[in-house]
């Protein structure tokens, strides 16, 4: 959303994009379709006006997994070490500054507490509102490895370590699932339902009872954790990038930065 921008005004502005693009690249690659189906309703051609291609944020993750440096994070190198599980942890939306981020400390306090064979990991934002919320209840924890925020990389292979993500983050819903990982989210509701609806997502709010539950049953049962686990992701398969380039060099004719395509 543009800064400064109301919710209706943003509305506005994306419906007038709409109203003058030739091609629209619908990021949802569920099974469902919604954000295309969303599109359809306002009279859109689903052949002609929309190519779905995923999201290139995932594109992203995949090529960033993928790339082989020397770790030096001091979270990502206490967790590539751990010899149990680990589960990552991320919060720190403005929503759940107050007394829901303490819910949260409390929650991951007590996992810490009943299953101390796991590894709990949370790079911490560095808003002194969020820090004031949690590092009271899990600073001392021999088990609960907090830190400054990671970079980009190493928050990726942090993912890729992990069992379980807990997680108030939209972004780490729709990459998760990319690794296989489920992800409970510390939140009453979500911008992303096509997560919860595939199954790779699950809603646990923030009360503390909710989401010690939902981490033990996940610890416990293989099966409930493959269920989570072995589904596709509905935002892309990291082809996202491929199939946008292809639908404007077909818009084209062919003929992208003047060149004419070899494809």
């Amino acid at each position: 959303m543009v800064t400064g921008t109301s919710w209706n005004d943003y509305l506005s502005i994306r419906g007038t994009a709409d109203d003058i693009v030739t091609l629209r690249f619908p990021a949802d690659a569920a099974p469902a379709l919604v954000a295309p189906s969303n599109l359809t309703a306002t009279g859109l051609s689903r052949s002609r006006d929309i190519v779905v291609t995923g999201n290139t944020v995932i594109d992203a993750l995949l090529w960033s997994i993928a790339q082989h440096r020397s770790a030096h994070d001091p979270l990502h190198l206490r967790a590539r070490d751990h010899s149990g599980p680990v589960i990552l942890v991320t919060t720190h939306r403005r929503e759940s500054w107050g007394e829901p981020l303490r819910r949260i400390a409390t929650a991951i306090a007590e996992i810490s507490r009943r299953h101390p064979d796991p590894l709990v990991v949370l790079p911490l934002h560095r808003n002194p509102v969020v820090r004031e919320a949690v590092l009271p209840t899990l600073t001392g924890l021999r088990n609960v490895a907090v830190g400054d925020p990671s970079d980009y990389w190493s928050f990726g292979q942090l993912m890729q370590r992990a069992d379980i993500l807990l997680s108030d983050s939209g972004g780490v819903q729709e990459e998760a699932p990319s690794l296989g990982k489920p992800v409970l989210v510390m939140r009453d509701n979500t911008e992303r339902p096509e997560a919860i609806a595939a199954g790779v997502a699950r809603l646990v709010g923030t009360d503390p009872q909710q989401i010690i539950a939902s981490v033990t049953q996940l610890l416990a049962d293989p099966a409930a954790y493959d269920a989570m686990a072995r589904q596709a992701n509905p935002y892309g398969d990291g082809n996202a990038a491929q199939r946008t380039v292809a639908a404007i060099d077909t818009l084209l004719g062919g003929n992208i930065n003047g060149q004419q395509s070899v494809a």
